[in-house]
This record gives structure tokens, C-alpha cells and sequence, in this order.
């Protein structure tokens, strides 16, 4: 007796003894049903073949493969372009599938039951392999005809390589023309740049922020120069000064001498006023220096002549002689003067010259900051442009070399190992599946059938059936019943005692 779901092991034994007969039955019955099923049913054919994905010939270091996509994400977007609706009707209309149902059926149920028949499934990398990409996929297509299902996985196969070597070679050409296009506009660029670049260069030629020491030292040179220059302008003026003085006193002297008169003081006025400028010179300079030393030498020349002359004769009343040509002495003194004359004005030129270029110099500096940084912000760009010129540019000969590989196929590539194969026997129904799943079919069911049996049964064969159904302890036993004799039930009372049960 079964209560609240609870099976005792006695129960058990108890039913298995009594109802064993069910299970052969119902388990004989199912398998002999599964195998009527697959005699009954109609047949599929499964042709089968294999795909391997070979890696590329060309490692991806040297080459950047064009295709960069995950295999999964390849094959399920191949699968979605192979089972579209205008391939599938390829494929009907090639091999003439459906004939019966092309004028009941609408193209679109017979695209579905296509669809359904054409199976693509990736490999498993194997565990602990470095890479994880599936090594190839098996293509598999179910019909009821044998060598027409072997003729769609071979077209279906085919479909996958041609897709699979057509993506490619777009996606190359995509790149590279996307990759020219954008080259022709960074070239464009580059070259406005270069031409900022220049004029910027040649407006400011001399101001260019590489050109700033030279400036510097350009200017140091000239201010070098302009020094030289003025010292020897002011020495070109003094020789002048000094060329005047002489020239007058041996005009007057010469003047003198034609009249009759003489002048004794000039000689020592000419002495006085060039000891003045010997010391005005000593304050400046050293006594080495070629002024100095020149002035000394004029000086102690004309002690010489003061002291060679005769002493002054009287004073005469006689008419002086006709005007003579002036002396060779005054007209050195003369043609001395024009000289120093032409050397100040080339001095003064030159020295305006000089500092003409200083303040151009001075200009330049000054506005070397200036430059500089317009200068780096051209710099800044053009470089901008070059590295992004460049970098197309090696991109253009990457692409370039891409397509290459993939026209030679040393790429990744899709080879077939197995051909579709010739189905021999049916895939469905599958014999041994069915008749295994009605025998595991019948032993469930006559399990569930004892069960059910059991849980029926309401007789009592124990002290806890009793306890069970009248819900309370039992102070004596129950008696035993043996069953005797042939088909003859007799029970015997083994003891004559009735039941106390407790209140």
C-alpha cells in the first residue's frame, strides 16, 4: 500500500514480483513500433563535407591581412549571403528542386525548406592550442535523394569559396581605393603646406628661428665694424684737421716769403698745435698706435726744418717780384687734403652702410619670436601633413600587396579536404536511434505503469499499512497469511488473538 507517494523497498519487490511481465512487453512493443516508424517514414540523405581554413602563406607581420574579422562573424555573415532568397532560388532553379510544388507552394515556403536542409557548423579549435580560431567547418545538406543531396553541398560548397575569395578581393579593392583617395587629398595638402612653407621662408629669409645665432653673431660683427669704421673716420677727420693746419700755415709761410715779410711764430704755432694733438691722442690710445706714433714723427720732422731755416732778415720796403706757382710742398698738402677728403666721405658711407645693416640685423632679432612661432605653427602643420601623406603612402603599397596576395592566394584561403559525399544509407530515420528510443521509451512507460499500479493498490500487507490507513499505533501483531496449496487460496489464523488498539 503506497501513501503520500512513499514506496518502500517492499514495495518494490512486491510489485516488480507481481507486474515483471510489463516491462519486456511494453519495451518489445515501443522498439517494434520505432522500427515500423522507420520503415513507414520517408527517407533523408545527408551529404557531408569538410572545409579547412589554411592559414596565410605571408606571416601577418610582414603583411597586414586585409581581412581582420573574427571566423564566426566571416562564416555567419557567408552563411546569411548563401541562405538569402536570391541564392536559394539559384539553387532550386538550377537543380530543379520542388517540381510537384513550384505551382501550390509559394517561392518564398520552398526558399524555407531549402534553408532548412543546409547545415554549416565550425570545427572546435582543440583545448590547449595557442590559437583560437576554428581550423575549418562542416557543410552538410539533408534530401531525400541521395545524389541530389550530394549535388547541392557541392554547389553550396562552392558558393562558400567563391564568396569567400570574392570578399576578399572587394574588401582589398575597397581599401585600396579608399586608401588612393585619400592619398590624392593628403598629397594635396602636403603640397599647399610646402608652399606656405616656402614663401613664409622666403618672406622672412634671415628671420627663421635657425637663423637667430647667426644674427646674433652677425650683429656682434657688425657692431665690430662699426666701431673700426668710426675710429677710422675720426682718424681720417684729424688727418684732415691736421692737412687744413698745415696747408694754411705754409700758405701763409709761402705768402710771406713772396712779400717779403716774415712770420717766426708760425713755425712754433704749428709745433704747439700738433703737441696738442699728440696728447689728446696719448689720452686715447696707446703709444704703439700707428696715429701716434705717425703725429711724433710729424712732429720731431718739423723741429728738423725749424732748426735747419736761417734767422729772419730785416724787413724790406722793396716791391715784391711777380707772383710764382705755388710751391711742390702746398701742393702735396693740397692733393693730401682731397685725399683725406674722399677717404671720410667713403668712411661715412661706409659707416652708414654699416648700420644700416645693424638695424636690419637689430629687426630681425627683435622679431625672432615672432617668426618662431608662426613658424612652428607652419612647421607643426607641414609636418602633420607629411607624417599623414607617409602613412597613406605606406598603406598604398600595403593595400598594393595585399591584393597581390590574394590574387596568388597565399592569403587565408578555404580548402575543401573531402569532397560532398554519396549518402549510402538514410540519415533519417536513423534505425538504431529509433528503436533504442522506443526500448528507453517502453521501460519508462511500464516504470510509470507499476508506479500508478501501486499507488491503485489499497490492500494491506504490512504493520505500517495498517498503521497508515487507520492513522494510529498497533499494540499487537498482525497475522500472517500463507497461501496454500494449487490455485487454492486457504488462510490459516496463526493466532487467535484479536487487536488492541490503544485509545
Amino acid at each position: 500500500m503506497v501513501r503520500n507517494g512513499q514506496v518502500a523497498l517492499a514495495d518494490i519487490k512486491r510489485i516488480f514480483h507481481k507486474y515483471w511481465w510489463i516491462m519486456p512487453i511494453m519495451a518489445f512493443f515501443l522498439c517494434a513500433m520505432g522500427y515500423a516508424a522507420t520503415v513507414v517514414l520517408p527517407k533523408k540523405y545527408t551529404s557531408s563535407t569538410l572545409i579547412l581554413v589554411e592559414q596565410p602563406v605571408v606571416p601577418t607581420e610582414l603583411v597586414k591581412p586585409v581581412v581582420s574579422d573574427d571566423l564566426n562573424q566571416r562564416l555567419a555573415s557567408m552563411k546569411e549571403q548563401l541562405l538569402s532568397r536570391t541564392t536559394l532560388q539559384s539553387i532550386i532553379e538550377k537543380f530543379n528542386l520542388y517540381p510537384q510544388e513550384r505551382n501550390k507552394v509559394h517561392i518564398e515556403d520552398l526558399d524555407d525548406r531549402l534553408r532548412k536542409v543546409i547545415e554549416v557548423e565550425l570545427i572546435a579549435p582543440l583545448a590547449g592550442t595557442f590559437n583560437r580560431q576554428p581550423p575549418g567547418f562542416h557543410v552538410s545538406v539533408t534530401f531525400d535523394d541521395p545524389h541530389m543531396a550530394q549535388q547541392i553541398c557541392t554547389e553550396v560548397t562552392s558558393l562558400i569559396l567563391s564568396q569567400n575569395a570574392t570578399g576578399r578581393m572587394n574588401k582589398a579593392k575597397g581599401v585600396s581605393v579608399f586608401v588612393d583617395q585619400h592619398l590624392a587629398e593628403a598629397k594635396a595638402n602636403l603640397d599647399q603646406q610646402d608652399a606656405k612653407l616656402a614663401q613664409f621662408k622666403q618672406k622672412y629669409l634671415g628671420a627663421l628661428p635657425d637663423e637667430e645665432q647667426t644674427n646674433l653673431s652677425l650683429l656682434s660683427g657688425m657692431n665690430s665694424q662699426l666701431e673700426a669704421a668710426t675710429q677710422s673716420l675720426n682718424r681720417a677727420q684729424q688727418d684732415k684737421a691736421f692737412t687744413e693746419t698745415m696747408l694754411n700755415q705754409q700758405e701763409s709761410n709761402w705768402k710771406a716769403a713772396t712779400s717779403g715779410q716774415q712770420n717766426p711764430e708760425t713755425q712754433d704755432l704749428q709745433l704747439a698745435a700738433l703737441q696738442d694733438q699728440l696728447t689728446n691722442l696719448q689720452a686715447k690710445y696707446t703709444p704703439e698706435h700707428p696715429d701716434v706714433i705717425k703725429l711724433k714723427a710729424q712732429i720731431e720732422d718739423l723741429k728738423r726744418r725749424a732748426a735747419a731755416e736761417p734767422a729772419p732778415k730785416a724787413a724790406t720796403t722793396t716791391t715784391p717780384a711777380a707772383p710764382l706757382h705755388d710751391p711742390p710742398q702746398i701742393q702735396q698738402l693740397r692733393a693730401k687734403l682731397r685725399q683725406d677728403e674722399l677717404n671720410i666721405s667713403d668712411m661715412a658711407k661706409r659707416q652708414s652702410l654699416i648700420q644700416g645693416e645693424i638695424r636690419v640685423l637689430q629687426g630681425r632679432v627683435q622679431s625672432s619670436p615672432m617668426v618662431e612661432q608662426q613658424f612652428k605653427e607652419l612647421t607643426r602643420n607641414h609636418q602633420t601633413a607629411l607624417d599623414i601623406y607617409n602613412g597613406l603612402l605606406k598603406a598604398q603599397q600595403d593595400s598594393q600587396m595585399t591584393q597581390d596576395i590574394e590574387k596568388t592566394q597565399q592569403s587565408e584561403t578555404f580548402k575543401v579536404l573531402d569532397e560532398a559525399s554519396l549518402p549510402n544509407s538514410p540519415s533519417f530515420p536513423n534505425k538504431l536511434i529509433f528503436c533504442g528510443g522506443g526500448f528507453a521509451a517502453g521501460i519508462v512507460l511500464s516504470l510509470a505503469l507499476m508506479y500508478l499500479l501501486a499507488v491503485l493498490d489499497k490492500s494491506m500487507y504490512s504493520e505500517r499499512d495498517v498503521e497508515l490507513s487507520l492513522k494510529l499505533p498497533v499494540l499487537t501483531s498482525v497475522p500472517s497469511f500463507d497461501v496454500l496449496g494449487h490455485g487454492a487460496a486457504k488462510r490459516l489464523v496463526s493466532n487467535s488473538e484479536v487487536p488492541v488498539l490503544r485509545p
